[in-house]
């Protein structure tokens, strides 16, 4: 079986690893071997990838206390080796194992080892962060919780206390007090080590662009090249959900500009009226699900999970216009099917999402301000307004989380930091284009912008990106500064 093998106390990299009974950590060697009996490791098998654990402790406080095990793929380069390059594809919860494996084609696998990582509480690495069972997930989407009335309120509220317990229950409280971000950067600190790696080459996008800002401050002189795809401000909230739903309703508006040149436009050839026009197709389900071939009919959160999803590119759009025609016909067959591709990938990283947002997000446990905040992102975001407003709102998840927070939002410092380089897209939906510019501040980073909807653009074809960041990666050669790239480039 893949695993680890401790190797004496000897300690791999630069001069200052981390003492203080670390040691065993920081001196294993990875033992490698089959992907295939890792939880989703059957899909990269066949782009050359290997696994191993690595042994962490669960609280890096107690090193000799309860211990986690870290799993982590590898794809060696193909050609002349830089070293390793670590990764993250966001979430937070998003399953690390395969994130590389779009890029084994890519001319980064020739000179770095791919390295995926499932993050502590996710996928095949152990122990797991879980709440609900399948069963329980699929039966949580059709819960519409939007009945704020003060009963409906009181209803939801119950339901949240419930899925807490089934966390700590299934869970425990020590390790949801231990996936937060620092724990997870502590951790990418010893895999580098391991791997034999005196300095680490990180990418990541999105929630690992605060993965990114969190390492660039605990390990400002471990790091040798970092990009940072799909930036978060590291003082603002990860998911503000004012900010965040706004940034669904300039890519929807985007979408209906699109649509609108087409006359079969479900949503219209006005991209000003789009928005009524989505509300008036996508509001009615609430009370009436669209028929389907399947029993459950389109209900109106599957209605949104699919639209929303489908927002994060223009490779998706097509998909929208398919399922809002025909729904225009009394039908929501296409919708249904992109909802269900959502939700099999949404039940793999939801618990550990919460568990990480909840420790590090700001926790709203004031009425008044939860009302405001419904308030805020129904004006924001129109195409997310049920219409069911009544001045109230629920406390979400986070007010009743069991354990204390812990890393908050902030400005890090990051002395001694070598240049990095962040990439935000301008019309990026989930990660907005001003947290992209600010991430690249507080870094002091370079800063490449591209111009286009969509979340997220290293590796997807823009020669204008590619070829500074892999020039960097492997030069330590930043890009011009103030880098602007379309689609055309």
């Amino acid at each position: 079986m893949a695993g680890l093998v401790l190797a004496g106390t000897g300690c791999m990299g630069t001069d200052r690893e981390p003492a203080d009974g670390l040691d065993k950590y920081y001196g294993q060697k990875p033992d490698w071997g089959s992907c295939a009996e890792f939880e989703g490791g059957d899909a990269i098998v066949e782009s050359g990838f290997e696994c191993a654990r690595i042994l962490v402790p669960l609280d890096y406080a107690d090193p000799d206390g309860r211990t986690a095990l870290i799993a982590i793929s590898r794809r060696p380069a193909d050609g002349d080796k830089v070293g390793s390059l670590l990764s993250n594809p966001g979430g937070p919860g998003a399953p690390g194992l395969g994130f590389l494996a779009a890029f084994a084609a890519h001319p980064i696998a020739e000179r770095f080892d791919l390295i995926g990582v499932d993050v502590r509480g996710l996928g095949a690495s152990t122990p797991k962060v879980v709440c609900s069972t399948e069963a329980e997930f699929q039966a949580q989407r059709g819960d519409l919780d939007n009945d704020f009335s003060p009963a409906g309120i009181a209803e939801t509220e119950r339901e949240h206390r419930d899925y807490i317990a089934r966390c700590v229950e299934r869970t425990g409280l020590d390790v949801l007090a231990h996936v937060g971000t620092a724990e997870v950067a502590r951790d990418f600190d010893i895999i580098r080590a391991v791997l034999g790696d005196a300095k680490l080459n990180y990418f990541g996008g999105s929630y690992g662009s605060r993965l990114g800002s969190t390492l660039a401050e605990m390990f400002p002189d471990r790091i040798r090249a970092m990009v940072l795809d799909g930036g978060i401000d590291p003082a603002a909230p990860m998911i503000d959900p004012v900010s965040f739903s706004a940034g669904f309703q300039r890519a929807f508006e985007a979408y209906a500009a699109d649509c609108a040149t087409r006359a079969d436009c479900p949503v219209g050839t006005d991209p000003a009226g789009a928005t009524e026009a989505l509300r008036a197709l996508i509001n009615p389900l609430v009370d009436r699900p669209a028929a389907t071939t399947d029993p459950r009919g389109l209900r109106y959160p599957d209605a949104l999970s699919a639209l929303t999803n489908s927002l994060y590119s223009p490779l998706a759009w097509p998909g929208i216009t398919e399922g809002l025609a025909e729904l225009t016909r009394g039908r929501g067959d296409v919708l249904l099917a992109i909802a269900d591709r959502m939700a099999s990938a949404g039940i793999v990283e939801r618990d550990l999402q919460a568990a990480v947002l909840c420790l590090e997000e700001p926790r709203v446990t004031d009425r008044a301000v939860a009302a405001d905040l419904d308030r805020r992102t129904r004006a924001a975001a129109p195409i997310f307004d049920d219409g069911r407003a009544t001045g109230q709102a629920p406390l979400d998840v986070c007010a009743f989380w069991p354990v204390p927070t812990a890393t908050q939002p902030h400005t890090p410092e990051v002395a001694g930091l070598p240049p990095v380089v962040v990439v935000s897209t301008t019309g990026d939906p989930a990660t907005p284009h001003p947290g992209g510019v600010a991430l690249a501040r507080a870094l002091n980073a370079t800063l490449i912008t591209y111009e286009g909807v969509q979340h997220g653009v290293v590796g997807q074809g823009v020669a204008c990106v590619d070829e500074p960041v892999l020039r960097y990666l492997v030069e330590l050669t930043p890009p011009p500064a103030d880098l602007r790239c379309t689609a055309a480039g």
